[in-house]
C-alpha cells in the first residue's frame, strides 16, 4: 500500500494485485489486532533493533521515517498514540482504522485495487520487467513492486510466493526460518505444569554453546510445549544454530536483588518459617505455581524442614532463582512466528532505490527481503519504508532515464 502510494503521489499509473479478499489482512492481526505500526525512538535507533541486515535499510529508512508514518496516518483522519518501549498504535486500538485510512489515501491517488487476483510470476525477459502474469495472461506494466511477504502465518496470504517468483527469476533466496517466535522446551513436563503461568519483571538470558545472545528484562509466559511471551520472542531473533545442539534459556527470577540481597531475603523468610517446610516458606518469594519447581530444580524437596536446611543447600537455591535453566529443544513452525527470517538477498537489491541488480524494472519492498527486526513496531515500519522508497524509485528513476 506505501508503494503504490508512492508511485501513485509521483504521477504513476498504479495497479494493486491482492491475492486476498481486502487489504491488508496481515495488518488486523499485528500488535493483537491493535496494530503495532511503528516505533517512536529516533530514526538512528532503529538500526540496533535491526539484528539482520539493518545496514541496508539507511536510505529507506531515511527516506520514509517513522515520524513520516505517523503524519500520513494523523493527516488523514487516524489519529496514533505512543506506549511503552516507544510502541505507536492508532489512538482507537483498532487496526481496521490504519487500514481504511491507507485504503482512503489509495482511492484519493486513484489506485485501482484488483482482490481476489494472485500473481502467478513476474514476466521478465532479456534481463528487464515486462508486467506480469495474473488470471492467467500476461499483463504489461513498466514496473513491478514484489511485496509478497514472508511465509510467517500463512492464513494471512504470506505463502512464500515471492520467494519463488524471485528464484525464478534468477535471485538468491536465503534460508529461511521462523522469528519472533516461541520456543519449545526440553523440560515438557516441568513447562506443563506451569503452563498459563505469565512471568513479569524477570531476566531472560538466551545462550549458545555457552555464550550470552540475548538478555532482557520483561515478561513471559510458560505453555504446554515451552516458553512464550515478548522475552522469548525477541530471544528468538538471536538464534544463530538452527541445530539447537547447546541452546538454554536462564530466567532470573528476581533481577532487582543481587544475590547477597537475594541471600538476606531466603534468610529472613527461613527465620519467620523455622519451624515450616521449605514449600510453605517460600510462598512469598515466588508464584504458588513455581515454588516446587525452583525448590525441584535446585535438588531439594519441598518437605524439608527450614531448619535443616543448610548454607550449600540454601546457595544452591539462590542460583536456581537467579537463573532458572531451561533446554531449548527448537523454535515453533512459521504458522506461529510474526516474521520470516531469511528470504531475498539483500546483495541482490540496490538500497537506494530497492530495484534488483538482476532485472531491471524490478523492485522488492518488506517481509519477502532478507530482513528482519524485533518486536515493538521496527517490522511494519521496514515494509513502509522500503515500500515507499521502491514505489517513489520506480517512477523518479524512469523519470531520470
Amino acid at each position: 500500500m506505501l508503494a503504490a502510494y508512492a508511485a501513485a503521489r509521483q504521477g504513476a499509473r498504479v495497479t494493486v494485485f491482492e491475492k486476498n479478499e481486502k487489504l491488508g489482512k496481515k495488518l488486523f492481526i499485528t500488535g493483537k489486532g491493535r496494530c503495532n505500526l511503528t516505533n517512536d525512538c529516533e530514526t538512528e535507533d532503529f538500526f540496533a533493533n535491526i539484528p539482520g541486515n539493518g545496514k541496508f535499510l539507511y536510505s529507506a529508512l531515511y527516506s520514509f521515517t517513522n515520524r513520516q508514518m505517523v503524519a500520513l496516518l494523523e493527516e488523514n483522519g487516524c489519529p496514533t498514540k505512543v506506549e511503552r518501549g516507544g510502541r505507536v498504535f492508532p489512538a482507537s486500538d483498532k487496526s481496521s482504522d490504519v487500514i481504511r485510512t491507507l485504503e482512503r489515501i489509495l482511492a484519493r491517488h486513484h489506485v485501482r485495487i484488483c482482490l481476489h487476483t494472485p500473481v502467478e510470476a513476474v514476466w521478465a525477459e532479456d534481463g528487464a520487467v515486462l508486467g506480469v502474469v495474473a488470471g492467467g495472461k500476461r499483463q504489461p506494466f513498466d514496473a513491478v513492486i514484489l511485496t509478497a511477504g514472508g511465509a510467517s502465518y500463512p492464513r494471512t496470504g504470506s505463502t512464500g510466493d515471492g520467494y519463488r517468483m524471485a528464484q525464478e527469476l534468477g535471485h538468491m533466496v536465503t534460508p529461511l526460518h521462523p522469528s519472533l517466535v516461541p520456543m519449545t522446551i526440553r523440560e515438557q513436563e516441568v513447562c506443563r505444569r506451569l503452563t498459563g503461568l505469565s512471568l513479569k519483571n524477570v531476566r531472560v538470558t538466551f545462550l549458545e554453546k555457552g555464550k550470552e545472545k540475548f538478555s532482557e528484562l520483561g515478561e513471559m509466559l510458560f505453555t504446554h510445549f515451552g516458553v512464550s511471551g515478548p522475552l522469548i520472542l525477541s530471544a528468538s531473533a538471536h538464534v544463530k544454530d538452527y541445530g539447537f545442539a547447546d541452546a538454554k534459556i536462564c530466567i532470573d527470577l528476581k533481577p532487582g536483588l543481587s544475590p547477597q540481597q537475594l541471600d538476606a531475603r531466603i534468610l529472613r523468610d527461613f527465620s519467620a518459617a523455622q519451624n515450616k517446610q521449605l514449600h510453605n516458606a517460600l510462598m512469598g518469594l515466588f508464584p504458588h505455581k513455581l515454588v516446587d519447581e525452583v525448590i525441584a530444580m535446585a535438588g531439594l524437596a519441598p518437605g524439608q524442614a527450614v531448619h535443616d536446611i543448610t548454607r550449600e543447600e540454601r546457595a544452591r537455591l539462590a542460583e536456581t532463582t537467579k537463573a532458572f535453566p531451561l533446554t531449548v529443544q527448537g523454535l515453533r513452525g512459521m504458522e506461529e512466528a510474526i516474521i520470516t527470517r531469511g528470504g531475498v538477498s539483500v546483495r541482490e537489491v540496490n538500497p537506494s532505490t530497492m530495484e534488483s541488480r538482476r532485472i531491471a524494472g524490478l523492485f522488492f519492498a518488506g517481509e519477502v527481503l532478507d530482513l528482519d527486526a524485533y518486536t515493538g513496531g521496527f517490522n511494519l515500519q521496514i515494509a513502509f519504508s522500503t515500500g515507499y522508497l521502491a514505489g517513489e524509485s520506480c517512477v523518479l528513476g524512469r523519470q531520470k532515464a
